[in-house]
C-alpha cells in the first residue's frame, strides 16, 4: 500500500490499461483505478491521468468515467507510470503494449495463475476472485467513492458469476458487502449487466446450445459459431457473453468448450472446467492463458482439428484422474 501510494505522488503522467476486448473485471478494475487516483491524488489536476482501453461493452457504460476511456492509441510521450490490470501477458494488452514498453514504470495487477510478470512490477493475487478484489485491499477504504465502489462491485460480480464460481471466498463476500455499504446498487448491476439480455442476445444463445456437442461419453461440450454467424446475427463479441457458462453447467459435463471464430479458420477459445480439469495448463499449452477453472486462448485451423488439439489435454487430464 505504501509503495503503491509513493509511486503514484512522484509520477505525473500516468496511464491504465487492460486486456484487449475488456470483460466486467477489466472494464471495472481500469475505470475503478481511474477514479480513484483522480479523486484521491489529483485533486488539482496537475497531473496527467490517462485510461487507454478497447470500446467496452454498452452495459458497462454507466460506469462513471467510461467516457474518459480513450480507444484510439495516439502516440503519447512516455508515461512516468503505466498500470496494466487483469492482464497476464505483454501482447494481452494490444495496441496499448505500445506505452507499457515506452513507460518509465509499469505495473501488472493482476490475479491469473498463468500471469508471465512482464512488468516492472508484479502483484498477482491468484487466490483473489478477481483483479477489482486485488485493488480493493490496494485502496484505502474511507477513500472509496460511490463511483469506485460500483466499479469494484461489478468486477467482482462478473468474474465470480454473481458469487456462485469457486473462486468466491468469504473475503470476496466481506468486500462486496462493504461496496453496497459504500454506495454499490446490487440489483442494477447484477441485472443489467450480467443477466439482461437482448433479444439477439438470447438468440444466438439458443443457437449455440442448440448446435452444441458431447464428447468422451458426455465429458466434454462444445459449441462453436462461425464468422458467417456471427455477421448474419450482427453480433459483437461481448454478446457471446454467458455461452460458456451455460454450457459448463450441463448435467455431466466437467469441461465446456465454447469456439468463435474471429477469421478464417482463426478461433477464440473458452474453456470452464467443473473442477478435475485444469483448463490453464490447456490454455497455456495453446499461447494463452487464465485460471485453473478459466482459461481461454486463439487457436488456428479447422474446426474439427482444433477441436482435437483441445481435447487431448482434456482426455489425458481426465485418465490420470480416474486413475486416482
Amino acid at each position: 500500500m505504501k509503495r503503491f501510494e509513493e509511486d503514484i505522488r512522484k509520477a505525473n503522467r500516468i496511464g491504465i490499461t487492460g486486456h484487449v476486448r475488456p470483460d466486467g473485471d477489466c472494464t471495472s478494475s481500469c475505470l475503478a483505478l481511474y477514479n480513484y487516483l483522480q479523486e484521491n491524488y489529483n485533486a488539482d489536476r496537475t497531473k496527467t491521468i490517462d485510461l487507454h482501453l478497447e470500446p467496452i461493452a454498452e452495459p458497462f457504460r454507466f460506469l462513471t468515467s467510461s467516457n474518459c476511456i480513450q480507444s484510439d492509441y495516439k502516440d503519447e510521450e512516455p508515461y512516468d507510470l503505466f498500470f496494466a490490470l487483469d492482464c497476464g501477458s505483454l501482447d494481452r494488452l494490444g495496441a496499448a503494449q505500445y506505452y507499457a514498453m515506452q513507460a518509465k514504470k509499469t505495473v501488472n495487477i493482476d490475479h491469473h495463475i498463468s500471469n508471465t510478470g512482464f512488468a516492472s512490477v508484479t502483484l498477482m493475487v491468484s487466490d483473489s476472485s478477481s483483479t477489482c478484489e486485488v485493488l480493493y485491499d490496494l485502496f484505502d477504504v474511507d477513500k472509496i467513492s460511490k463511483a469506485t465502489a460500483e466499479a469494484l462491485y461489478l468486477g467482482i460480480v462478473h468474474d465470480t458469476g454473481v458469487f456462485k464460481h469457486s473462486n468466491t471466498t468469504e473475503k470476496t463476500m466481506a468486500i462486496a458487502g462493504k461496496l453496497i455499504t459504500l454506495g454499490a446498487t446490487p440489483n442494477k448491476i447484477i441485472d443489467e449487466t450480467f443477466y439482461q439480455k437482448t433479444f439477439v442476445q438470447n438468440q444466438v444463445l439458443g443457437r449455440c446450445l442448440l448446435e452444441s456437442i458431447l464428447l468422451l461419453d458426455g465429458k466434454i461440450i462444445v459449441s462453436s459459431i462461425s464468422k458467417r454467424a456471427q455477421n448474419f446475427y450482427n453480433v459483437v463479441p461481448s454478446d457471446l457473453d454467458g455461452v460458456i457458462d451455460q454450457l459448463r453447467i450441463t448435467k455431466g459435463v466437467e469441461v465446456a468448450i465454447f469456439l468463435r471464430e474471429d477469421d478464417v479458420q482463426e478461433y477464440k477459445v473458452s474453456m470452464r472446467s467443473n473442477g478435475i480439469v485444469d483448463v490453464s495448463k490447456i490454455a497455456v499449452f495453446f499461447g494463452g492463458g487464465g485460471h485453473i477453472l478459466a482459461a481461454g486462448c486463439s487457436m488456428k485451423g479447422s474446426l474439427h482439428d482444433v477441436i482435437n488439439n483441445l481435447t487431448i489435454g482434456i482426455e489425458h487430464q481426465l485418465k490420470n484422474a480416474e486413475k486416482c
